[in-house]
């Protein structure tokens, strides 16, 4: 999902900064009234960081990564998982690759966007206890497809407005290589949220992970 410099132009990439920039103060003051939101935002960038490093690979005009992506999500939170996201990369940047950090608000959002459509459409109320909504394999597999989807769209855009005149044909090789991303992403998901939903009510996991706000399918 990372774009490689040259692809965006400095004004595209200034207009990427104050887009990502204008989401994450929006949803910074939700991350600021709850000090255990910080603390699971920090885990969000660790794991996160840690499933980019594990594995990843160049494929067309791209990167192919394991993301971890609802896993995080399911079992941290929207908003912690939206600036561990942001937060991660940052650090990647810095680590491991400082010449990925001009497009950083760019990959950002690469990332961003498709976690803020799958949290408003299926994700928000499965941790709404009001809606009697359940988490089953089903469900999982959805939230996985339409966040990769996301994502690959939003490369797609990128390469789309981008400098370099990139063929369809390698996007659309970019974008199958995910179907194995999403056919494992969830079983690894539905496992680390049923092994944390044992232990709950214990202070460590009440408070740093979001589970208990979870119900699960019998």
């Amino acid at each position: 999902m990372h774009i490689e410099p040259g692809f965006v132009s400095p004004l595209k990439i200034m207009l990427a900064n104050i887009t990502a920039t204008g989401v994450l103060s929006y949803y910074g003051k939700a991350l600021l009234l709850k000090p255990f939101e910080i603390v699971k935002a920090i885990l969000a960038a660790v794991f996160f960081s840690l499933f980019m490093q594990s594995f990843h690979m160049s494929v067309g005009p791209s990167e192919l990564h394991f993301v971890g992506a609802m896993v995080i999500y399911l079992t941290l939170g929207f908003t912690p998982t939206l600036f561990g996201f942001a937060a991660g990369l940052l650090f990647q940047g810095f680590i491991f690759a400082p010449v990925d950090l001009p497009h950083l608000a760019v990959n950002s959002l690469s990332l961003i966007a498709p976690l803020v459509a799958v949290h408003y459409t299926v994700g928000k109320k499965l941790f709404d206890k009001t809606s009697e909504k359940v988490l089953n394999w089903k469900t999982v597999v959805k939230l996985d497809a339409i966040y990769y989807s996301g994502v690959t769209v939003m490369v797609g855009f990128w390469l789309m407005i981008g400098e370099v005149q990139t063929p369809f044909a390698s996007w659309a090789v970019f974008a199958a290589s995910y179907l194995p991303i999403v056919a494992i992403e969830p079983i690894i998901s539905y496992t680390f949220v049923k092994l944390l939903k044992k232990h709950e009510d214990t202070s460590i996991i009440e408070n740093c992970f979001s589970v208990k706000a979870l119900t699960l399918s019998a």
